[in-house]
């Protein structure tokens, strides 16, 4: 374990972090819309779209699920890619 905590000290773990963590978010987000509004996206009902995913304190679950996701998905990886 203390081998993780000597990787993150370094700044190429954090480029590395960046490099992985953006696009997986990204991607990540646009898969989770299409999966649960993908009528709703492509008939153009963006209400609808904001009704089922963001209304009424959704959002929270929404973005909080992903973040978590990249941010351990990300620290992983960069531990993983990094030597």
């Amino acid at each position: 374990m203390m081998r993780f905590f000597q990787k993150i000290q370094k700044p190429e773990f954090w480029n590395g972090f960046l490099k992985i963590t953006i696009p997986f978010f990204l991607l990540l987000i646009v898969i989770s819309l299409f999966m649960n509004s993908w009528r709703d996206i492509f008939a153009g009902d963006f209400a609808a779209v904001n009704d089922y995913n963001f209304a009424d304190g959704k959002w929270e679950r929404f973005w909080g699920i992903k973040i978590v996701i990249t941010i351990l998905y990300g620290l992983y990886m960069a531990n993983k890619n990094i030597k």
